[in-house]
């Protein structure tokens, strides 16, 4: 979440008046993340969020992400509703931008998670997709592997990000292009599931949110993902084994991976350092200087990268 683009007072008391909402009490600017302009609206009627639709998100895919989070809440799966106004509409328009008003949930996202947290994490992440393999509406994994050349290339000078990076990026690249699977179990997946987009009460997850990148994509990648976002310490260098260990039993007790999806997590989790590793090193370079926004460090991927690189990398995904 971030604020690119801001809201004129009285286009946003136009907007809401649209919706058996309440009037505006408050707006304010959410600064976390990088993609979308994000907002805390306090109404006469409650706590939602407001956001405007900026750079990957296209206007176009919206109502698929509308649908599935309709599908997934009908499967009791904790996922925020956009809420619609009168027209029965859930997609607006605002300061130029595409916009949606959206429920809030309560919960914190984690900076540290525990095992037990990472337990209910990867089992969030095991129902979630158990609800979607029967959601029948699919969108292309824009930032998917055939993507990452071209994200690459539109960065420019990766070597002023982080030294010898351009050399790392060709080589894996090509190793990636060489060995991509192709015939792993698909369905539509959240492909960005962070601990920043997984609200918790203790140890129970209480929300699953920002599906802007999910896509029909291999299951098994969204469970390198996730695990690439939780158990690695902050500079990417160290893997815990007991937060890794947790979030597979988690994830296993809801899907069984197949061997070929097993065996595949290696390489899968390489693609998804590389993929976090190079749209990093672009927001690095591209992010306007002017954006209520934090830029994220490439380098914690470019560890994990190094880390699943490893000839004992296989070890890294055991539940024992």
């Amino acid at each position: 979440m971030a604020v690119y683009t801001e809201v004129d007072p009285d286009d946003l008391a136009a907007l809401v008046a649209r919706y058996d909402i309440g009037t505006v009490l408050s707006c304010k600017g959410i600064a976390e993340g990088v993609e979308n302009s994000n907002f805390l609206l306090e109404t006469t009627g409650g706590r939602f969020i407001l956001t405007l639709y900026e750079k990957r998100v296209q206007a176009g895919d919206l109502p698929f992400f509308v649908d599935l989070l309709g599908h997934l809440a009908k499967e009791d799966c904790p996922v925020p509703a956009m809420i619609r106004d009168r027209e029965g509409e859930a997609i607006q328009q605002i300061s130029g931008r595409a916009a949606c008003i959206i429920q809030f949930l309560s919960g914190i996202s984690l900076t540290h998670p525990t095992p037990e947290q990472c337990a209910a994490a990867g089992g969030a992440l095991g129902a979630m997709h158990r609800s979607a393999a029967n959601f029948v509406s699919t969108r292309e994994n824009s930032m998917g592997h055939r993507h990452w050349r071209a994200v690459a290339d539109a960065t420019g000078d990766l070597d002023a990000v982080i030294p010898g990076l351009q050399s790392v990026v060709d080589d894996e690249l090509a190793w990636l292009d060489a060995n991509w699977p192709a015939d792993l179990p698909a369905h539509v997946i959240h492909a960005d599931l962070f601990p920043d987009n997984v609200l918790m009460l203790g140890n129970r997850v209480t929300g699953l949110i920002d599906f802007y990148f999910a896509a029909t994509d291999f299951r098994a990648y969204d469970v390198a993902i996730t695990h690439a976002s939780w158990t690695f310490s902050t500079d990417g260098t160290c893997c815990d084994h007991a937060r890794a260990a947790a979030l597979m039993r988690g994830y296993v007790r809801e899907i069984a991976l197949s061997d070929a999806e097993i065996a595949a997590l290696p390489l899968l989790a390489r693609g998804a350092s590389l993929r976090f590793l190079l749209t990093r090193a672009h927001d690095w370079v591209h992010t306007p200087a002017d954006a209520l926004v934090t830029r994220k460090d490439p380098a914690p991927f470019l560890n994990r990268l190094r880390c699943y690189q490893a000839k004992d990398a296989a070890s890294l995904f055991s539940a024992a």
